[in-house]
């Protein structure tokens, strides 16, 4: 597989398992609640990671922790599952998940403005510009979808919160620190949402289908997808995932169809189809922007 495609691959790759979360969470037993699933994945994914990290001898340099970039990527982390589940509360699944990740890619290219100094280019513009018109497109396939204004708000702080981990994880991948940063990273993460708990009862978890729903979002829809994510992030502009992540919505609207048994409009198919262009045309772009030791010397901080 050459390079310069390896990146957005893997990219997508962590995209599709995400967009599994929505199906697995549909599929869960009674009892099971957005802020407790959200806080035990990010806690099963925690321990995963750090096995994973201290099987293979990678936690051995612990100075990360100081790094300014570790907090705030854990930060992201950890507000972006009160502040999505809060959004899904306030708007429902479909506002709520689209104005999220729909706030990523915008957000990402902005701070990636800021922090690196370097402007989106014009087919980054153009291509998100695209996908998210699409995805606005898969939010019209909802039936009398309700959206309040602070529900939108929270929508819009996950999605920044998300574009902010995405921007912080990408120095780690640069100096090729993948599964110990972020095993780290996740460990604060986890951390940060153990007070989430508290909130709602756990009973649910120790039946068999709570179990298959925590280890599946747990440790494929989490340590998995972000691993891929990661290590995606070596060879691909920040701009560039947080436009590819936009495919997430693309696969749960998939199994929404296959497994829920959900009839998108043509409004939605359209959606759908505009989406796939805009990833296609975002991954053909990393081609001419390979991320090269000279180029991260420059913008490393």
């Amino acid at each position: 597989m050459k390079r310069h495609l390896a990146g957005p691959l893997l990219i997508i790759s962590a995209t599709v398992l995400w967009g599994t979360t929505g199906t697995t969470q549909q599929l869960a037993p009674d009892g099971a609640t957005p802020l407790s699933i959200g806080s035990l994945r990010v806690l099963v994914a925690a321990v995963a990671l750090m096995a994973i990290a201290a099987g293979t001898h990678q936690l051995r340099d612990l100075s990360g922790l100081r790094r300014p970039a570790t907090l705030v990527a854990a930060l992201g982390v950890g507000l972006y599952q009160p502040f999505f589940f809060l959004a899904i509360d306030r708007t429902g699944v479909v506002v709520g998940t689209i104005v999220a990740i729909g706030t990523a890619p915008v957000m990402g290219g902005l701070l990636a403005w800021a922090y690196d100094r370097e402007p989106p280019s014009p087919i980054w513009i153009a291509a998100t510009g695209v996908a998210i018109f699409g995805v606005a497109l898969l939010t019209a396939t909802g039936e009398d979808v309700g959206a309040s204004a602070d529900g939108i708000v929270f929508a819009l702080l996950a999605g920044s919160a998300y574009a902010t981990y995405v921007i912080a994880a990408r120095q780690f991948s640069r100096a090729g620190d993948v599964v110990g940063s972020t095993a780290i990273i996740f460990a604060i993460a986890a951390v940060l949402l153990l007070p989430l708990l508290a909130v709602d009862s756990l009973e649910w978890v120790a039946s068999p289908g709570g179990v298959l729903t925590i280890l599946h979002l747990g440790l494929l829809a989490t340590a998995a997808a972000y691993l891929l994510f990661a290590k995606g992030l070596e060879t691909t502009r920040s701009t560039t995932a947080t436009t590819l992540s936009l495919g997430e919505p693309v696969t749960a609207a998939v199994l929404g169809v296959i497994v829920i048994g959900e009839r998108p409009t043509l409004l939605g198919w359209m959606g759908f189809t505009l989406v796939l262009v805009a990833l296609a045309a975002v991954a053909a772009e990393g081609r001419s922007h390979r991320v090269t030791p000279e180029r991260d010397a420059r913008t490393a901080r």
